[in-house]
């Protein structure tokens, strides 16, 4: 069965989920960024079958999200976030933010998210990028772009 390529689509949405869409690959970047830089980490970490993480390490790679660096005489490599990937990390955030607000056990979230800047625990949010104010589905008109098809 071959699949869909998102791609091609004319939709920033459908070409974000042709790099990232898949189940696996946003877990794999969760845990590269908090460190897990090696296939057998990544490996232990999220059960994940071997032909799999391989197969998701080389689209990430290939879509330059992520790098391999060699780390032994054999040829062995970590995987490090591209500044590409880094910025995927902030869709992450707002993922999880969503998460944690529908779907967070009665504990509470996973995770908590401290503020390099102001030391404060928050989480992410959505900010227009002209006046700084929050900005949701119910503040914005959609219009056409350079890129939209005819």
């Amino acid at each position: 069965m071959q699949r869909t390529q998102f791609g091609e689509m004319a939709c920033s949405i459908a070409r974000t989920l042709d790099v990232i869409g898949e189940p696996w690959s946003p877990l794999i970047l969760r845990d590269v960024w908090v460190g897990m830089n090696r296939f057998d980490q990544l490996q232990a970490d999220l059960g994940i079958s071997r032909k799999v993480l391989t197969e998701r390490l080389n689209h990430l790679v290939d879509q330059g999200v992520l790098e391999r660096r060699p780390y032994d005489n054999r040829p062995r490599h970590e995987y490090h976030l591209t500044p590409k990937g880094t910025e995927l990390i902030d869709l992450l955030m707002v993922m999880a933010a969503w998460g944690d607000r529908w779907l967070a056990s009665e504990a509470g979230p996973p995770v908590l998210y401290r503020h390099h800047t102001c030391g404060e625990i928050s989480h992410a949010t959505l900010h227009c990028s002209h006046c700084d104010t929050p900005m949701h589905a119910n503040d914005i008109d959609l219009l056409p772009g350079p890129g939209a098809a005819t």
